[in-house]
């Protein structure tokens, strides 16, 4: 590039002290030449704050006012910075050299990509994908989520399979590029969702207003993943299925969440009570807890919806079929297998 434009990498630190020593290395050797780090901190009860302003005084530093989620969190924290680009960056999150270039050179060419990733691998497996984002998100009809590498709970090894740049779409937020004046135009995340799901409804928005997600596998980095919440957590099973189903009432049209939303329920309540027979009561009732509050959201929120016109199968990146189906019933476990029988 000629020109290089300004870029705000921003990480939203809670209780993070070991991962902003282990990892800000990295992040500081990134090599790009128009780059600021923020560190925007959730209201830290460890010495995070002390620690960055005496190894690292060079860093910006926001104090969010309490624990505000990766949301609210960064939403707050993008209305104090200013740049070109914002790269949302976990801190479990270990970048290499020349990342950053490869990803804002592409956003360059064109003014509708708003959001790109970079490839995701395993900070503890280097040659398999992680499950945050893998190389690049993809959504089946009914709402469910998956990656080039990663479908449910199965990463695939990286042997250079998905290495081609792709639209895509989602992008994860874990390590997500972000046209900083898209990300205003759209209002940044919906703060309901607090953690979660909320970069996919991000970029579902931003695709209903004609802007395009990419990933970037040319650009790499490594993710712990879990560093907040493991998986597993009864937190984590509650934000995922309540958020997946508000994300679903707020961008299906109108003909698709009347019959989409009640299957997505049932399929819920179908794992939940697996999860009981198994003898895990804090799933099942996390699951009951979502499917509560998002009925409550649903009939007491205050803002309006605005269906969208396209269909979700209309929009790159969507899998016109179930992955439930592919992945439980027919047993096929990658991303590869899975589309080579698309319909």
């Amino acid at each position: 590039m000629n020109h290089f434009p300004s870029v705000a990498l921003v990480i939203l630190n809670w209780n993070g002290r070991h991962f902003l020593e282990k990892f800000l290395p990295s992040v500081l050797a990134s090599g790009y030449e128009n780059l600021s780090i923020v560190v925007a901190d959730n209201a830290s009860t460890d010495d995070s704050i002390e620690f960055l302003q005496k190894t690292y005084p060079s860093i910006k530093i926001i104090l969010n006012p309490s624990n505000e989620g990766f949301a609210r969190g960064y939403n707050s924290a993008l209305k104090q910075v200013a740049a070109d680009y914002y790269i949302l960056l976990n801190s479990d999150v270990e970048v290499t050299p020349g990342w950053i270039t490869p990803v804002i050179s592409l956003m360059e060419t064109d003014q509708l990509i708003a959001v790109c990733q970079p490839k995701i691998l395993s900070f503890e497996n280097r040659n398999s994908f992680e499950y945050a984002g893998a190389s690049g998100g993809w959504i089946d009809k009914f709402g469910y989520p998956f990656n080039r590498g990663r479908v449910f709970d199965f990463c695939e090894n990286d042997e250079g399979q998905y290495n081609n740049t792709s639209q895509i779409f989602w992008a994860t937020g874990a390590a997500l590029f972000v046209r900083a004046s898209v990300y205003h135009e759209q209002n940044g995340f919906d703060e309901y969702f607090f953690a979660h799901q909320e970069e996919i409804d991000l970029c579902w928005r931003m695709q209903r207003a004609g802007y395009k997600i990419f990933v970037v596998p040319s650009s790499v980095v490594y993710h712990i993943g879990g560093g907040t919440l493991p998986a597993g957590n009864k937190r984590k099973v509650f934000l995922n299925f309540r958020n997946n189903l508000v994300m679903l009432a707020k961008n299906l049209t109108f003909v698709e969440k009347i019959w989409k939303i009640p299957f997505r329920i049932s399929l819920d309540n179908l794992a939940g009570f697996q999860a009981l027979i198994k003898g895990d009561f804090s799933t099942f009732r996390a699951i009951q807890r979502a499917h509560f509050y998002f009925l409550k959201w649903l009939f007491t929120r205050k803002e309006k919806i605005h269906l969208p016109k396209k269909k979700l199968a209309c929009l790159p990146g969507t899998y016109n079929g179930s992955i439930v189906w592919e992945y439980f019933v027919k047993k096929r476990k990658t991303f590869s297998e899975i589309l080579q029988f698309k319909k």
